[in-house]
């Protein structure tokens, strides 16, 4: 499959570059800095641009099967319009020149799923991270409303511990821990297995050990 990944500079974006060369899938990664890419692979190819430049976003797009946005924030705890707009970017030139399947990375703690969590992520974390749950939910709007065969993923905290694969997947999935967390290697696992094999599709998972 020929995956094309935003955000692929982050935490969560290598280590999904990671597993989907691993899993013999080419992949092109969109990031700002390169240099954050450092290991060539043959099934690499890496773009340097900006999701807040719509042109950069839709030329990036030929020949691809899926796309993924694992598209962090410019500040932590801060209103991101660039990647809001960016999200925007995506949907439209897809939904203009395909590919037709999306998978985003959003957050279990926006409100439609933070019931499902502990007291931490419910009723505490909220007030800390509110600027992000609610870029969170705008972005989720821009890719709920389009025509696209799209997933919205949420998963708890991510920690950079390893890929056990033990973890549960689904929309009904809950925990009372109060702060649960996820490995960005098992959250990367359960990405690319809903790409290789569809469960949700217009569906919002979450992802829960």
């Amino acid at each position: 499959m020929k995956l094309l990944i935003f955000g692929a500079s982050g935490h969560t974006g290598r280590e999904l570059v990671r597993q989907a060369l691993e899993r013999g899938h080419s992949v092109t990664a969109f990031v700002r800095q390169p240099s954050k890419l450092a290991s060539p692979h043959p099934h690499l190819r890496i773009i340097q641009g900006d999701v807040g430049d719509a042109t950069a976003v839709r030329a990036a797009l030929p020949n691809q099967d899926a796309v993924v946005s694992a598209l962090g924030v410019g500040t932590p705890l801060k209103h991101d319009l660039t990647v809001i707009d960016g999200v925007r970017h995506i949907v439209q030139a897809m939904e203009a020149e395909g590919p037709r399947r999306l998978l985003y990375l959003s957050f279990i703690g926006v409100p439609e799923s933070r019931g499902s969590v502990g007291v931490v992520l419910r009723y505490i974390a909220p007030i800390p991270l509110r600027e992000e749950i609610a870029d969170h939910e705008a972005k989720e709007t821009l890719v709920r409303s389009s025509t696209l065969d799209w997933t919205i993923v949420r998963p708890p905290k991510l920690t950079n511990g390893p890929r056990t694969g033990k973890y549960r997947s689904g929309e009904n999935v809950r925990t009372w821990i109060p702060l649960p967390t996820l490995s960005r290697a098992d959250l990367a696992d359960f990405m690319l297995r809903e790409l290789e094999t569809p469960a949700h599709v217009r569906g919002t998972p979450r992802i829960l050990h």
